[in-house]
């Protein structure tokens, strides 16, 4: 599990090169480092495909936003993906006035979007101590 004051991250993978990185908290300039930092690592670990689980964010700002854009970007540079679940009402409604909901395929639940990717089940993977 990586920290900060304000964001909580915990990863667990459901398949080789598949990560899903649940952020819990408030996304904003102050947290994104250790968002940004935390799913680049998992990319350079051999995980491409990232799916963020959005349920327990408690608040994004424009800072999340871009720092999904980045994500989506290194991912695609290393033949990866970046999949969001979950979002609460209130961050589904940002990432669609944004438009980032088009950019960045989004998903109700994490398990569809392991389906999307191609996991069987949306299998739920073992979580990791970090």
């Amino acid at each position: 599990m990586t920290h900060s004051p304000t964001l909580t991250l915990t990863v667990r993978r459901p398949a080789d090169s598949i990560a899903v990185l649940e952020v819990a908290g408030e996304i904003d300039v102050d947290s994104v480092p250790v968002l940004r930092s935390r799913a680049l690592e998992l990319i350079r670990q051999g995980s491409p495909h990232i799916v963020l689980d959005l349920a327990p964010v408690e608040f994004c700002d424009s800072s999340g936003l871009n720092t999904m854009i980045g994500i989506l970007r290194y991912a695609k540079d290393r033949y990866g993906s970046l999949s969001l679940a979950g979002a609460p009402p209130h961050l589904a409604r940002l990432l669609d006035i944004t438009g980032v909901g088009h950019l960045i395929p989004t998903h109700a639940t994490t398990a569809e979007a392991l389906r999307r990717i191609g996991v069987p089940d949306g299998a739920p993977g073992e979580k990791e101590d970090l």
